[in-house]
């Protein structure tokens, strides 16, 4: 519904805030009638749902102090900027969101209260990329937010007219210059926010200046240099009270506790993902009692500290990832009995979990002891289930039965372990209530015998991976009841059986890999009716017959389809022309595939990045940070017949395509060039004949091309590309042409040394072969024909023989039996 017009009438209001109300539409002019008004709060929660066509309504309301009109459409009010500025009272100001028309900079500017002014991810009609010239105008400005205006060029030095300023918030923009001195002199700033830009340099010493900064955040630049060391002796000024430090996603390099191991008043301090090295002892920390978040992960540094330490901090969030501090594992965690996040991660832990981090850590909601080699059976140290909301154990060596978990739990990884025995207890244990879990891995372990069916206790699961372990029998029915089921890897098992028909009722996958198994029958038509949000479709390496369902081409999201490996017959469809995914037109503009978890909390995840391990240049590779731009068919190793349908070839965004291994026929299709995003093919091992089209030159992204061993002839077609492929793609052919060593001739026929199947022929020994048999038979011939030459040919031979023989071997009665030439 509109903002109700009869607002209007009371003129009494000092105060109206409708903010996140849901109102759409035009604003009603009769505001305007509150001429009493002190604070008046528009917000919406959504872009451009409040529309003002002008402002002059505003004009009237002189007490007014607060005006917030966040995400309303002001395209049409031209002159907003005159409008506001005459409002002599006006001290805070909030367009955040707003649609704003192109104005001219105003010559003289009566904004002479304006204290705060937020004009954070405004969008401009036409487009602008710089800060407006009449914000440095404002005097009395204390807080300007212009965060998310896509600004480009250096930070405007005008901005050091603004000696007020106490915030400062250009966060993601596209400032591309060092940090100016300008910013140094604004002594009062309390808050500096430069997150998200180009930055590039190192931090002056006239930081130093900043003598009432509070909170600097300079995360995702690219700064580097080290840490000034006068920071860690801000806090002998009085007046220095920093207390959040963000320096993370920069090159800053050196031992940055050297510099800020003194901040006395810091509590969040985020140095993750630098450059920085160095060892860190017990007396760099000494000083920092303060600090309650802590994250310098992704660094090279080395914790020396004693067995005893006891830090003199309480830290809620702890995150050293890639630190050295094994062997044993860190006693000085128990000492930290407000922890909520525990990033372990790779820190070169070679010891077992002990007993009193589970009670002590109850209150922990995230685990990461990932990449450790740490052993040992949880089950032996774990009294009661485990309650953490999300818990990575990954890539140990934990072993033994799988642990019990509470109803608490979110997220499991136990992946790349050596898990053992039936997942019978940990599946089907008595439940009082339905598990919440949402991610499940259990990939790379010795999990074994059936995969139980009790997945009806566990109706929240968006991923499940139960890939490489030793899996056997049939899929379980009540995998069907996973109605928020967006991922499934059972890949590399040893499971038999048809195609699971109870993943008809599972219509939110996105992702299926059911490869590397010993699956069998056909591929049933409802898979592409039933399943129509599907992205990844992996069967690979099964024993599945029959012919490649029509209703596959239903799948119009899927973007990789991997069939190969199986017993697969018939002719490939004509209509996977229909799986638009695969074009430009309906290309994904996003780099991963994401599922999406039903629950949301603190400290687990609302979503999971879907990868796939996947072969497409020739080796198995795990895709996920990018799987969402791959585009792949693979329907190698099959028993395929009939043409490649000339209709595959609209499908210009396939990056991969894969076909060898078959018993194709006919011709290459002449519009393979169009496919434009090809950057590998794959034909070989087939009965193709024809010509290579001269298209596939234009193919100006393919990097690998194997059309061997078919009934290919002509010339290769001459291209950047195919000419440095190698020889070994077109063998096996009767094709002529660099990169072959093998000339053409003028009038267009080939002059090959390939057989069909690649061998080199030596025309020279044909030649004398064919030689000898003709002349072998016309001396043979009439002498099977005909007894009496045969006779009158033996009687001849005995006399020539005899004295040479004799002469030879010295035998003087030597008879040569002419029974032979009977039998012969």
């Amino acid at each position: 519904m509109s903002i109700p017009s009869f607002l209007g009438t009371m003129t009494s209001l000092t105060h109206l805030d409708l903010s996140g109300n849901g109102f759409m539409g035009k604003i009603p002019s009769q505001i305007g009638n509150l001429s009493n008004l002190v604070y008046l709060d528009l917000a919406s929660y959504y872009l451009n749902s409040l529309i003002a066509e002008n402002v002059e309504w505003v004009s009237s309301m002189w007490k007014l102090e607060y005006l917030d009109l966040s995400n309303a459409n002001l395209s049409k009010a031209f002159h907003w900027l005159h409008t506001l500025q005459s409002l002599p009272s006006l001290t805070h100001l909030y367009l955040s969101y707003c649609t704003l028309p192109h104005y001219n900079e105003p010559s003289l500017l009566n904004f002479s209260s304006l204290q705060t002014l937020d004009l954070s991810r405004t969008r401009y009609s036409p487009a602008i990329s710089f800060v407006p010239k009449w914000i440095f105008k404002l005097k009395k400005l204390v807080s300007l937010q212009l965060q998310g205006n896509e600004i480009q060029g250096p930070i405007p030095g005008g901005i050091r007219n603004l000696s007020l300023l106490q915030n400062i918030d250009l966060s993601f923009n596209s400032f591309s210059s060092s940090i100016p001195n300008c910013l140094y002199g604004l002594h009062r700033l309390k808050f500096l926010n430069l997150v998200h830009n180009n930055l590039h340099g190192t931090i002056s010493d006239a930081l130093g200046n900043l003598t009432s900064l509070v909170e600097l955040v300079l995360s995702y630049n690219q700064l580097e240099g080290t840490i000034p060391t006068f920071l860690g002796n801000l806090r002998n000024s009085r007046e220095i009270d920093l207390t959040y430090l963000d320096l993370s996603m920069n090159k800053f390099s050196g031992n940055p506790f050297e510099s800020l191991g003194s901040l006395s008043k810091l509590s969040s301090l985020f140095i993750n993902d630098n450059n920085f090295q160095g060892v860190v002892n017990e007396d760099d920390l000494a000083n920092l009692t303060s600090l309650r978040a802590f994250d310098a992960s992704g660094n090279n540094f080395t914790l020396k500290v004693g067995p005893n330490w006891l830090p003199n901090f309480h830290l809620s969030y702890l995150d050293v990832t890639s630190w050295h501090i094994g062997p044993n594992f860190p006693s000085w965690i128990q000492s930290q009995n407000k922890l909520r996040y525990v990033g372990l991660s790779n820190t070169g832990i070679l010891d077992s979990i002990p007993t009193w981090f589970w009670e002590a850590q109850s209150q922990v909601l995230y685990l990461n002891l990932s990449h450790n080699h740490i052993h040992g059976e949880l089950v032996t140290t774990i009294k009661n289930p485990i309650s953490i909301q999300t818990v990575d154990l990954s890539t140990n060596h934990l072993c033994g039965k799988l642990p019990h978990l509470s109803n608490d739990v979110y997220e499991l990884d136990l992946s790349t372990n050596s898990f053992s025995e039936s997942m019978q207890d940990f599946l089907c244990n008595n439940q009082d209530k339905p598990m919440q879990l949402e991610f499940l891995n259990l990939a790379s372990n010795n999990l074994s015998g059936e995969i139980p069916d009790c997945w009806i206790n566990w109706p929240f699961l968006v991923e499940v991976n139960l890939q490489s372990n030793h899996f056997v029998g049939n899929f379980p029915p009540s995998m069907g009841s996973l109605a928020e089921l967006q991922s499934l890897e059972i890949r590399n098992n040893l499971l038999s059986g048809i195609f699971p028909t109870s993943l008809k009722k599972t219509s939110q996958l996105i992702s299926l890999d059911l490869g590397e198994n010993n699956l069998s029958g056909t591929i049933p038509p409802w898979v592409g009716e039933k399943l129509s949000n599907m992205k990844i479709l992996r069967l690979r390496s099964n024993s599945f017959s029959g012919h490649i369902p029509n209703e596959i081409c239903q799948m119009s999201l899927l973007q990789v389809l991997d069939l190969a490996k199986n017993n697969l017959s018939g002719n490939i469809p004509s209509c996977f022309r229909n799986l638009s995914a695969m074009t430009l037109v309906n290309r994904s503009p996003f780099p991963q595939i994401y599922s999406y978890a039903p629950n949301d909390t603190a400290y687990s995840s609302a979503s999971g990045i879907v990868s796939v391990l996947l072969w497409l240049k020739g080796r198995g590779d795990e895709y996920g940070s990018i799987l969402g731009l791959v585009t792949s068919i693979d329907l190698s190793s099959n028993k395929l017949l009939g043409e490649i349908p000339r209709e595959i070839t609209d499908l210009n965004r396939l990056n991969f395509l894969n076909l060898s291994h078959n018993q194709l026929i006919g011709p290459i299709p002449e519009g393979i060039g169009n496919m434009g995003s090809l950057q590998t093919i794959d034909f070989s091992r087939n009965q193709l004949f024809g010509e290579i089209p001269p298209t596939i030159s234009n193919l100006s992204f393919l990097s690998m091309l194997d059309v061997s061993y078919n009934h290919l002839k002509g010339k290769i077609p001459t291209g950047t590309q195919l000419q440095t492929f190698d020889a070994s793609s077109f063998i096996g052919n009767n094709l002529c042409g660099p990169p072959l060593p093998i000339n053409c001739s003028s009038n267009g026929k080939t002059h090959s040394d390939e057989g069909s199947h690649g061998h080199g022929v030596n025309w020279f020994f044909v030649s004398m072969t064919i030689g000898f048999v003709a002349g072998f038979w016309i001396v043979i011939a009439p002498l099977l024909i005909c007894r009496s030459w045969r006779y009158a040919y033996f009687h001849f031979l005995d006399h020539s023989l005899e004295p040479y023989v004799n002469s030879v071997l010295g035998c003087k009665d030597l008879h040569i039996e002419h029974n032979i030439t009977d039998e012969f």
